[in-house]
């Protein structure tokens, strides 16, 4: 419980906050909308580039160097036969994230908040701590990898540069305005571009591409369902569910909606435009992941090199295979995802524990205002810098980060399925059937791979 603050305060400030129909569509626009600048824009390219945001954001952020990693270690294991993957998650990541964003559009708020409110504290607390945990060491195994990819590119001592890059993340994120931090991650998604380009670097045989692509392999060994899980749990991920929802009210607060009553609803134009620009961001986060998973397909299971453990490693192995340009391009990228990341990591974790507890929280408020909300981040950063210190190895770390995630990741799910068909929550923008059945296909999967973790634990 935050100090100073009793039980009967908080529910007084949320019996305040929900005052009003969470299904009503914006009576009144404060300052500006989405809709009247895409209205006013003729360009067609100019509109669709103001169109992407929080979306674009989350989906790019699913490539961070842990995930470049483990698809680094699918291409490299299960060669060309792994590319299904990108294909088959893409449609549970659009769906998952869409239906978070609808709920911070549709509440005002994020998904702790509607936790708080409409589910038991039993359920919340160990969400949210979980969610914690799993952020923090991960954070702390990227900001590794940022100084690992550095030293990729430029002769200083990886431990040398860990703390400048924890500086410089935490100047960001705790002194920069919400604008220029979303200005700031929509041009860091450019560096994913990087393993785009390097697969071309890689000269695959295109036949074997594509029937890797449309050909599904499934085996039931342990070594092919452990890769099949860890792709899983590292495309569908809780914190990305958290932090669509409340990039969604950062948005609409610096449209300057500052209150709660009015962000609450969302109008059917307003759920339209984050649909595409949540597809936008899946799909771009699918396409890297199809690019990585097929440049080390080509080149480290061809030459037999399975045993990749990390996103540096698999540049590194790639040089002699792909030439200095596809290192390069890996090593650029690596160091852009891990920008991107880790702040959203350590973010959506300070999101979660200030709405769970009811401190103000969001990145467009002062730091003065909102001093708990970024400790947490600060704290969350340091931490996980110090991971890198302690002699953790970080493949070992993050495995366990992977596990914890891979239980987390069914009940949360089923959870944001029931707030997404509870009409005291979202009035009419409940799911409709489609979104429905997608859903629970995708919680399912997610069930089945944690099943699967537990099987396969130690083959």
């Amino acid at each position: 419980m935050a100090k100073g603050v009793s039980a009967k305060e908080r529910r007084r400030r949320d019996e305040s906050e929900d005052s009003g129909r969470p299904q009503a569509p914006h009576v009144e626009q404060p300052t500006k909308s989405l809709e009247a600048e895409l209205e006013r824009e003729k360009n067609p390219f100019k509109r669709f580039f103001k169109l992407l945001g929080p979306g674009l954001i989350t989906g790019a952020s699913d490539d961070d160097p842990s995930g470049i990693g483990t698809y680094a270690q699918a291409g490299a294991a299960l060669g060309f036969s792994a590319l299904w993957t990108a294909l088959f998650t893409f449609p549970m990541m659009w769906t998952i994230q869409f239906i978070c964003a609808k709920i911070g559009m549709v509440t005002g708020a994020g998904l702790a908040r509607a936790l708080r409110k409409h589910y038991p504290r039993w359920l919340l607390y160990p969400v949210v701590a979980g969610l914690v945990v799993a952020n923090t060491i991960n954070a702390g195994v990227d900001i590794g990898a940022i100084a690992a990819a550095v030293n990729l590119l430029v002769p200083v001592p990886i431990t040398a540069m860990i703390v400048p890059v924890t500086v410089a993340i935490l100047a960001l994120q705790i002194w920069g305005s919400y604008r220029l931090i979303a200005s700031t991650f929509k041009w860091l998604t450019l560096a994913l571009f990087a393993y785009i380009l390097s697969a071309f670097f890689a000269r695959p045989d295109w036949g074997e591409v594509l029937r890797g692509t449309f050909v599904p392999r499934f085996s039931f060994d342990s070594h092919f369902l452990t890769v099949l899980v860890a792709v899983m749990g590292t495309t569908v991920t809780p914190y990305l569910f958290f932090w669509q929802a409340n990039q969604e009210v950062e948005e609409e607060i610096s449209m300057g909606r500052r209150t709660l009553q009015q962000r609450k609803g969302a109008t059917k134009a307003e759920l339209k435009y984050a649909n595409w620009d949540v597809a936008a961001g899946m799909f771009f986060s699918n396409v890297v992941m199809y690019f990585i998973i097929l440049a080390t397909a080509a080149t480290l299971f061809k030459a037999g090199k399975a045993d990749i453990q990390s996103a540096t490693e698999a540049a590194q192995a790639l040089r002699p295979l792909a030439g200095d340009a596809a290192y390069i391009l890996l090593a650029l990228g690596l160091i852009g995802a891990g920008f991107l990341c880790v702040p959203i990591l350590t973010g959506s974790a300070a999101y979660a524990i200030a709405e769970a507890l009811g401190w103000k929280h969001g990145l467009d408020e002062k730091p003065r205002r909102a001093k708990l909300f970024y400790g947490v981040i600060a704290a969350s950063t340091v931490v996980g810098m110090l991971v890198n210190f302690i002699g953790i190895n970080p493949i070992t770390a993050l495995f366990w980060t992977a596990v914890i995630n891979g239980f987390l990741a069914p009940p949360i799910l089923v959870v944001v399925m029931l707030i997404a068909n509870n009409k005291a929550v979202l009035g009419r923008e409940v799911n409709g059937r489609a979104t429905n059945i997608m859903g629970w296909i995708t919680t399912a999967a997610m069930f089945a791979a944690a099943v699967a973790l537990v099987l396969t634990w130690g083959k």
